[in-house]
C-alpha cells in the first residue's frame, strides 16, 4: 500500500468512527474536515488511479457526512410518524457508519498493489517474454484444425544494468477473465503496477560466458506470474529461469497473435480422481517443455540470450502439477540434468529417473497431502537411478511457494494462516526452498543449506 492510500483510508476510518460515536462534536469540524478528505481522495485518485478497495472508504466518508449533517437539523416539535422513523434511523445510522468504517480497512487487508519480496541474490534481473508456436503440433483445445500449439515462456536472467521498463506482472492485464484460478479478476485490477524487480530491454550479464538454465512449470491452472517471487530470486542467484505458461489450461495467457487464452476444459464426471484427465494434460505439458528445450539452440528463437545459455546444465523444476510435469519431461530426456518437484502429486506411469532428484515439500500436517501424492513420490524415490533428496519445510503450506499469499496484507495473511496453515509465510518459505534448490543445482552442501533455516526436516534418500 502506498503512503497516500494509507493516509486517505486511515483518515476515512477515523472520520467515520468518530462521527458514529460523537456526531454533534464532529459537526463543528465538518467545514474543515470534509474539504480535506475530499482533497485527499482526489489526490489519491489522480496519483494512484481507481482502486476498488477504496470504495468502502469513499462510502464511509459520505455516510458519516450525512449522519453529522442530520444532527445539525432542529427536531420537529410535534411527534409524528415521520419523527418516529427519524428516531429509529438516528439509532441505526451510527451503526451503519461504524460498519462502513470497519469495511474501510479493506485496503489494509487486500492491498491494491501487492509488494513482492526483494530478490536475495547478487545480480540484477532482466526479463524477456517469448511467444513461440510449435508448427508440428495442432492445438487440440480449440475447434480450428489450423491452430498450432503456442508455448509462452518468460525468461528471467542475471543482468548488470537497469532500465526504465518492466514487463506487466500478468499476461492479459487489461483483458483478465472473471476468475484467474480462484481469484476474481477484478481483484487484479491494479496488478499492472506490481514491481517485479526485473527490467526489460537489458542484456544478460557479461560476468559469465554461459549461464545454467532452469525450466520452471507452474501448478495446474496457475499463471507463471504467480511464481514471480520464487523465480526472480532464483535468477538473482545466477540462473536463467524459463517460466512457462501452458495455454488453455493456465488461467490466462497471451498468445503469439495477441489474443488471450483461458481454460477450455473441465474434469469429466466419469474421472472422479482426475487420473485420466491429468495424465492427458501431463503429456501436453511434457511436450511443451521438450519444445522449449528445442528452442534453446535456435538463435532466432531466444534473441539476445542466444549463445549465452549453458545447455549442458539444464534443470527442470515445477510446483504442484508443474512438479509432475518436470518429472515427466525429464524421463528419457538427456538434455535435462537434474529434476526438482516442489509439492507435486505425480500422475501417469512413473519413470525410473536417471537424473539427480529433489523433492521439496510443504508441511504434511498443514497441507494434507493425498495418499496418491505420498505413494507416488515414495515410489519414484525408491526407483531412482541417481542421487535423491527430500526436505519438508515445517509451517509452510502448499501456496507458500507462490505469490498468492502476498495478495493479502500481513495481518490478513496471519488470520488466514490460523485456518489453513502456512504460518511460515511465503517469503521465508521461498527463501528456504531456493537455498535448498541452489545447493542442489550447484552440487553444493544441501544439508547445510537446509540447516540454515529452522524446522526443515529431511536429507538424502536411499
Amino acid at each position: 500500500m502506498s503512503v497516500i492510500d494509507a493516509v486517505v483510508s486511515a483518515a476515512a476510518i477515523l472520520f467515520a468512527m468518530v462521527a458514529a460515536v460523537f456526531p454533534r462534536r464532529v459537526a463543528y469540524a465538518l467545514p474543515v474536515a470534509l474539504p480535506l478528505l475530499i482533497f485527499g481522495c482526489l489526490v489519491q485518485f489522480v496519483l494512484e488511479d481507481f482502486y476498488w478497495q477504496m470504495v468502502p472508504c469513499y462510502l464511509a466518508i459520505v455516510a458519516a457526512t450525512l449522519l453529522v449533517s442530520s444532527r445539525l437539523r432542529r427536531a420537529e416539535p410535534a411527534v409524528t410518524e415521520w419523527t418516529r422513523k427519524r428516531r429509529v434511523l438516528a439509532v441505526l445510522a451510527p451503526v451503519a457508519v461504524g460498519l462502513l468504517a470497519v469495511l474501510a480497512i479493506l485496503p489494509w487487508s487486500i492491498p491494491p498493489v501487492p509488494t513482492l519480496p526483494e530478490p536475495t541474490g547478487r545480480y540484477r534481473i532482466g526479463s524477456e517474454i517469448f511467444r513461440w508456436i510449435d508448427e508440428q503440433r495442432p492445438e487440440t483445445s480449440t475447434d480450428s484444425t489450423a491452430d498450432r500449439r503456442n508455448v509462452i515462456v518468460q525468461a528471467w536472467y542475471p543482468t548488470d544494468v537497469e532500465s526504465a521498463r518492466q514487463w506487466v506482472y500478468i499476461d492479459g492485464q487489461a483483458r483478465l477473465p472473471g476468475r484467474v484460478t480462484q481469484i476474481p479478476g477484478f481483484v487484479m485490477h491494479s496488478y499492472g503496477r506490481i514491481d517485479t524487480h526485473a527490467y526489460a530491454d537489458v542484456p544478460i550479464s557479461a560476468e559469465r560466458a554461459r549461464w545454467p538454465v532452469v525450466l520452471f512449470s507452474p501448478g495446474y491452472g496457475a499463471p507463471r506470474a504467480f511464481y514471480t517471487g520464487l523465480v526472480t530470486d532464483l535468477a538473482s542467484r545466477g540462473f536463467v529461469v524459463l517460466a512457462i505458461d501452458h495455454p488453455y489450461e493456465v488461467a490466462v495467457t497471451e498468445l503469439a497473435d495477441g489474443s488471450v487464452a483461458t481454460p477450455t476444459d473441465d474434469f469429466p464426471e466419469n474421472d472422479a480422481d482426475g487420473e485420466r484427465y491429468m495424465s492427458e494434460h501431463l503429456q501436453v505439458r511434457r511436450d511443451d517443455l521438450r519444445f522449449v528445450l528445442d528452442q534453446l539452440d535456435r538463435p532466432d528463437a531466444i534473441g539476445a540470450l542466444s549463445g549465452r545459455l549453458d545447455t549442458d546444465h539444464i534443470a527442470a523444476i515445477g510446483h504442484s502439477f508443474g512438479g509432475a510435469s518436470a518429472v515427466a519431461a525429464a524421463a528419457d530426456e538427456p538434455r535435462i540434468e537434474a529434476v526438482a518437484n516442489i509439492d507435486g502429486t505425480l500422475y501417469g506411469e512413473l519413470p525410473a529417473l536417471n537424473q539427480p532428484f529433489l523433492l521439496v515439500e510443504s508441511d504434511h500436517s498443514e497441507t494434507g497431502h493425498s495418499a496418491q501424492y505420498l505413494d507416488r513420490n515414495r515410489d519414484l524415490i525408491q526407483h531412482l537411478q541417481a542421487t535423491g533428496f527430500r526436505y519438508e519445510i515445517a509451517e509452510a503450506n502448499h501456496f507458500g511457494f507462490t505469490d498468492v499469499p502476498l495478495f493479502l496484507a500481513a495481518p490478513a495473511r496471519f488470520a488466514v494462516a490460523q485456518f489453513i496453515g502456512g504460518a511460515r509465510g511465503p517469503v521465508d518459505t521461498q527463501r528456504a526452498a531456493n537455498d535448498i534448490l541452489v545447493a542442489f543445482l550447484q552440487n553444493g552442501d544441501i544439508q547445510a543449506a537446509a540447516a540454515g533455516h529452522p524446522n526443515i526436516h529431511g536429507g538424502p534418500v536411499p
